[in-house]
Formats: structure tokens, sequence, C-alpha cells
């Protein structure tokens, strides 16, 4: 039985890819700060441990106390238009917490080292967004992604170290953190729909995205530790078909069984069209049918109605205030 180690195990997207490592007989040890994440989403099957990637003397004692076959890297802050006014945050978090796990993997000889990155690390005007681009990230969130994608690269030129790249995007679904009002724009729908607010769109709600189901997307990050056409390789992972931000809000308020107002904010700077291709995925892990819209909404409205409305929080480590949205101002 391989052990394995998962970061951001409490989050939506750790759990469900917990729960598919456990189904294929993986010991899993399932680490999480609970910053955004929630223990009871945690499989009570895996050795869970609160501690933070960026404690690196916590990670080298847990390296020392079990002998890791997999490292798979999910935990993130990854709010990505949140992320030019956190920059120290963002960098701490996304980039010093990720080298102190690459560090603990060189040195245990891990197998395998599997991290989800972003389609934040291509920037805008790269449609569809593939992974034989050069990625010009447009903020402080996908260059962090992508600096520890460079890493991965170097550290297995120098060590031998081998690892997989995810590049997933706007994944949603059952246990997403719905009460953070700067990232999910799905699950901050939900909220508001729950809390009887309208919803709130920045800029005038044209911009184009995909939307993944998570159950569509962890099978295929449980299967990359063994897989042998996912060694050393990056994939784009998630959904094909692209919505606008409106259109996305017709298709949530159906899920919801709400009608409500949309209230347009100015717009963020941010990169308007995303979505990716996804032909290589399909190609090393095989084709399966993509979640409809409306199927994977039902099934995380179910689930949201019945967890209830949760409040959203304030980010209060706001480091730059220039620029930032009047909606993320902390009062």
């Amino acid at each position: 039985m391989p052990t394995t180690l998962v970061t951001g195990a409490a989050g939506f997207i750790g759990s469900h890819v917990v729960d598919a490592l456990i189904e294929r007989g993986h010991d899993v040890v399932a680490l999480d700060d609970l910053s955004g994440g929630f223990v009871d989403n945690v499989n009570p099957r895996a050795t869970f441990v609160e501690a933070s990637c960026v404690d690196h003397a916590r990670l080298a004692a847990l390296f020392n106390e079990h002998a890791f076959d997999y490292v798979y890297h999910l935990a993130a802050y990854a709010a990505e238009g949140l992320s030019h006014f956190i920059k120290r945050f963002n960098y701490t978090n996304n980039v010093i917490g990720s080298v102190n796990l690459i560090n603990e993997a060189v040195k245990h000889d891990v197998k395998r080292f599997i991290f989800t990155s972003s389609i934040a690390v291509y920037g805008k005007n790269q449609l569809p967004m593939r992974e034989d681009l050069v990625p010009a990230p447009e903020d402080s969130y996908g260059i962090a992604k992508y600096a520890v994608e460079l890493d991965l690269k170097a550290s297995h030129e120098m060590f031998g170290l081998d690892y997989v790249i995810f590049r997933p995007h706007n994944v949603y679904g059952e246990r997403q953190n719905t009460g953070d009002k700067y990232r999910n724009v799905i699950g901050i729908f939900m909220n508001q729909s729950l809390a009887g607010e309208p919803y709130t769109i920045f800029g005038d709600g044209e911009q184009k995205r995909a939307f993944s189901y998570i159950g569509d997307i962890a099978p295929i990050l449980a299967d990359s530790a063994t897989h042998d056409g996912a060694r050393n390789e990056i994939f784009n992972v998630g959904a094909d078909s692209v919505y606008t931000v409106n259109q996305l809000a017709t298709e949530v308020m159906t899920a919801m069984g709400v009608q409500t107002e949309i209230k347009h904010l100015p717009a963020r700077n941010e990169v308007v069209d995303a979505w990716s291709d996804h032909s290589k995925v399909q190609r090393v892990f095989g084709t399966s049918a993509e979640t409809p819209l409306s199927v994977g909404l039902k099934r995380m409205g179910d689930w949201v109605r019945a967890s209830g409305v949760r409040a959203s929080k304030p980010f209060e480590g706001i480091e730059i205030v220039k620029n930032l949205p009047g909606s993320w101002k902390v009062s």
C-alpha cells in the first residue's frame, strides 16, 4: 500500500482527491492548516494533520515520520484577483510553501510529486490555452504557480524528482467554501442565493470561462501518481463548454430555484476570457463524458442548501489598497 501525502486536504478539491486515492488503495496523510477548508471534509480513513506548508520544520518532522511514496501538493491561496494586493502573503504561501515540500520530497526520494498549478499561468490572448504555449501570467497568483512549475522542472533535472503538473480551471462542486467572497464565483452566487442577496458580477459579465465539475477532475489527479504516460508532463484539466458569467448566473439561479437581481460592480483588472484545450489529458488518460453544467450545479446546489449560508469573512491582511475593488475593502 503506497503512503501518500496530500496538502490542502480539507479543501474541496483536496478532499475529493483524498477520497479517490483511498479508493485506489493509498494510505493517505491529509495535511491542511484549515485557513480555507474544513476538517469535516476529510475522509475519516485518512490521517489528518493540521499544519501549514510554510512551516518547514513541521514538514521535515512529518517526512521523517512517514515514508511517503507520493506527494500531492494541492494547497494554495487561490484568490487570483486578490493576489495583486497580497503579494507577500501570496508568494509566502504559494511559492515558499511549495518549495518547502519540494525540498523534503527530494531529500526523501519521493517517487512522484503531483502539483496543481492553474491556467492563470497562461495570461491573456492565448485561446484555447494549450500546454505548448509560453506562459505569460498576468497576476501574482499565476506568477507564483508558474514559478513552482519551473522549480519542479529544475528539481527533476538536478535531483531526478519526477512530477506531474495539472492546470485546472474554475473547479466547482460539493464541499467548496462558499463563504469566500474573493474566489469561486459559483460558490459566491450560491451563498448569495441562500442569503437573499443579489448576485454580484465584476464588469459587464461577458467574461468567458469553462466551469469544471470536481467529479470529473479528482479521478484524473488520483490516477496520475502511477500513470506512466503522466510522468514529468503538464496537463490542462477541466471542462470544454464555455459560458459567460451572465449565462452562469442564470444557470445557478435555476439550480438554486431562485430569481434574483444581478448587481454589476466596476470591472476589475483580470483576464477577460479563459478556457483551455484538453486534448493532451484526454489522449493520455482517456476520454470521459463531461458532467453538464446544469447537472453539476444541481448536485452542488443540493449540498449548499443542506449546509446553509456561510458568512463571508474579509481578508484582513491586505498589503496594497491602491486600486483595490471597493467590495473587497475592509470597513
